[in-house]
């Protein structure tokens, strides 16, 4: 096992920043206990952890947005207090998260110096001094992006760019990356990755929050576990392998993160036919029995997700005919796919899948009020059973089923989802990058969970840019590109080559 405390001769001699013995306790709940977190000028530190470990509770400290309930915070060494934001900011601590908040009717240079433009004379803003400064961080991080541009008019990639330049565009010492992959494609992410070397260059401390672990040991120079708030332990990572990660991660070997199943398929359950849209797909048709695992494989842009929403009828396809249990079926609206027993977890469950100002209870039981009321009263007690009953099935992590969705880390939001449409007891379940986001430990429990579902008689759709997930769990593959499908294989005939392949048109 790697060592989790390095001697102090193989660490630089000085942290750029330090957390010390913090703390952090709301209501009811202790988010942080006793943590330690050292940050090196010329290095990438990345921080690791299961869903609910304290990650995101930490970045919030170190930007200023939460103040620790104990423990010291540390600036070369002398403590400070960032009470604000701007505190932070003033000390050099930026983030960029992987949700950053931009404006769409601003400019790219407005949305870079938001709240700090260069000013002239009067205080009047220096419109020609931004659109210059902007200009030269976008040339340094290689977005060939024009200031005066309009966010509205970006696209997702060089929208995260902009969030990039934003983050850069104070005199940072610390930069903080939470997930800044998600939403960039492979060629994207290269780039980031040239980005991250040219920031170390700079002699900046990085602290990298990834659940990819190919990503972490492709880019990190150390490692901090935590696990349930707790400091669990640190070092180099060339001196720890994956597996021994993991274990600090999660407590417990995850040596099966896809579980073995027994296949046997029923019925057919669902028939799909000549389904078109304008824009975005065309001539997809395939058919689902009872107890199968669908995967849907295909690169950005090859119309998975646009086509699971039309099925589960969020958008009007031109043409297209559904059968269930080889009856017709007309799909115009969310509510007629449920009355057909089609359900759908989107892959942005934050915006689709959840209202995250209602507590976890409410959003399990939306779509099922038909079994929680009584001549048009809702039974809070029923309410709460049938929460709980499917909470725990997926090992839902909360301090009650009051808590609002909102508060959840992002793998606990993703079983709400599952919760709230497996409690309308559905035949066909979609789940649109189930796993997206989510730790190790919690991907192991949503397969498991699939498995069981499939067993159970549920036919599941996955639609996965994983290979490993797609090859994993998936009985057959569709494989889309450009809007068609290119490609329907038995998993057994299956490699990553001939996956790639397929979806890139090699």
């Amino acid at each position: 096992m790697a060592q989790t405390n390095l001697a102090l001769a193989e660490r630089p001699a000085m942290p750029v920043i330090a957390l010390d013995g913090i703390t952090k306790t709301f209501p009811g709940v202790t988010a942080l206990s006793k943590v330690a977190l050292q940050l090196y000028p010329g290095q990438v530190t990345a921080l690791v952890g299961e869903n609910g470990a304290g990650k995101s509770t930490v970045v919030k400290i170190l930007t200023g947005i939460y103040q620790p309930t104990d423990g010291q915070i540390l600036v070369d060494g002398a403590p400070v207090h960032f009470a604000t934001a701007h505190d932070a900011a003033a000390a050099g601590v930026t983030a960029i998260h992987q949700e950053t908040v931009l404006f769409d009717e601003l400019s790219v240079a407005e949305n870079i110096f938001l709240g700090h433009a260069p000013r002239g004379r009067f205080g009047l803003i220096d419109w020609a001094e931004m659109r210059r400064r902007a200009a030269a961080i976008l040339d340094e991080i290689g977005a060939r992006l024009d200031p005066a541009a309009k966010l509205r008019d970006l696209g997702i990639a060089n929208k995260h760019m902009v969030a990039i330049a934003r983050a850069l565009s104070i005199d940072a010492r610390v930069v903080i990356m939470d997930e800044p992959t998600a939403a960039l494609s492979h060629k994207e992410i290269q780039e980031l990755y040239e980005l991250v070397e040219k920031l170390k260059s700079q002699n900046k401390a990085i602290l990298f929050i990834s659940h990819k672990f190919d990503e972490i040991f492709r880019i990190a120079d150390r490692y901090t576990v935590f696990r349930d708030g707790q400091f669990i332990g640190d070092g180099r990572i060339d001196a720890i392998t994956k597996d021994e990660l993991v274990h600090m991660m999660v407590g417990r070997d995850v040596s099966q993160i896809f579980p073995d199943r027994s296949k046997s398929l029923g019925d057919e359950v669902l028939a799909i036919a000549d389904f078109s849209h304008p824009t975005e797909f065309a001539d997809i048709g395939f058919t689902l029995r009872r107890g199968e695992i669908l995967g849907f494989y295909g690169l950005v842009g090859a119309g998975r997700s646009e086509f699971m929403q039309a099925l589960f009828g969020i958008t009007r396809p031109a043409s297209g005919r559904v059968q269930i249990a080889g009856k017709p079926a007309t799909i115009r609206s969310p509510a007629d796919a449920v009355a057909n027993g089609i359900v759908y977890v989107p892959e942005d469950r934050g915006r689709q899948g959840a209202i995250t100002a209602l507590p976890i209870f409410q959003n399990v039981t939306l779509p099922s009020l038909h079994k929680t009321s009584r001549r048009g009263f809702l039974r809070l007690a029923e309410e709460f059973k049938l929460a709980r009953e499917y909470t725990a099935r997926l090992d839902l992590r909360a301090a009650s089923l009051d808590t609002n969705v909102g508060n959840l880390s992002g793998g606990n939001q993703q079983k709400v989802v599952i919760a709230k449409w497996l409690a309308t007891q559905p035949r066909v379940i979609i789940l649109d990058e189930p796993t997206k986001g989510i730790d190790i430990g919690s991907k192991a429990a949503v397969h498991e969970f699939m498995a069981e579902l499939a067993a159970q008689g549920l036919a599941v759709i996955m639609v996965s840019s994983e290979i490993p997930e797609i090859l994993g769990m998936s009985d057959r593959v569709i494989v889309m590109r450009e809007g068609r499908m290119v490609a329907e294989l038995a998993n057994d005939t299956l490699t990553p080559e001939t996956l790639v392949r397929h979806a890139a048109g090699i």
